[in-house]
């Protein structure tokens, strides 16, 4: 036969609500003692009658149980408080970011001249103020790069001139050189000897 299921709830009568306390104050200090000795726990159990009447079991010192609970439950009670003041640090943190965002894109969408039917003339004379401080800032920054291009180009304009004259030096020596052996080839065909012939063959050659 199937047990049915025990619906816990309040017993009413004296004697038969006695009778269960006794039975699970037993079972609870009986699991308590081998839930310690089992896994090596620190267990200590506090129960009172519904007279008043007190049962306990400790593992070790009762005293020391309970004052290990005690600084566990302030540690607790701690990092809690300290979790929640760093969330609503953080909150807090977000927030004036969203604002400082916010702030932003509305000077941003002013500049670009957008939404500049709200502001007043000194506001857009600020405005123009900044308009003025950028543009300079970009000229003088365009000039800055106009002037590092032109003297990378002048360096590569040495290094060609250099390079241009250097060719021209080697081609004006060769040149140099080229009617010096023409000469030398001269000189060696003028020492060819010559004959000259008057009369008839057979006559005297005169040189």
């Amino acid at each position: 036969m199937v047990r049915g299921k025990t619906q816990v709830r309040r017993i009413e009568n004296a004697t038969s609500r006695q009778v269960t306390f006794s039975k699970r104050r037993n079972g609870l200090l009986k699991k308590a003692f081998e839930l310690s000795v089992l896994c090596d726990a620190e267990v200590a159990l506090i129960v009172f009658s519904p007279r008043g009447k007190l049962y306990e079991f400790s593992s070790s010192s009762m005293e020391k149980t309970i004052d290990r609970y005690i600084m566990h439950a302030k540690d607790v009670n701690i990092n809690k408080k300290a979790r929640e003041h760093n969330a609503q640090q953080l909150k807090s943190d977000a927030a004036s970011l969203m604002k400082k965002i916010e702030r932003l894109e509305a000077s941003k969408r002013k500049l670009l001249g957008e939404n500049l039917e709200s502001c007043a003339i000194e506001e857009l004379h600020e405005l123009e103020l900044q308009l003025e401080q950028s543009l300079s800032s970009i000229r003088n920054r365009k000039y800055q790069m106009l002037e590092e291009q032109i003297c990378q180009l002048k360096e590569k304009e040495k290094i060609l001139t250099a390079s241009i004259q250097e060719k021209l030096n080697a081609e004006a020596r060769l040149q140099q050189c080229a009617p010096a052996v023409s000469d030398d080839y001269d000189s060696q065909n003028t020492d060819v000897e010559t004959e000259l012939v008057i009369g008839r063959p057979g006559t005297c050659k005169v040189k």
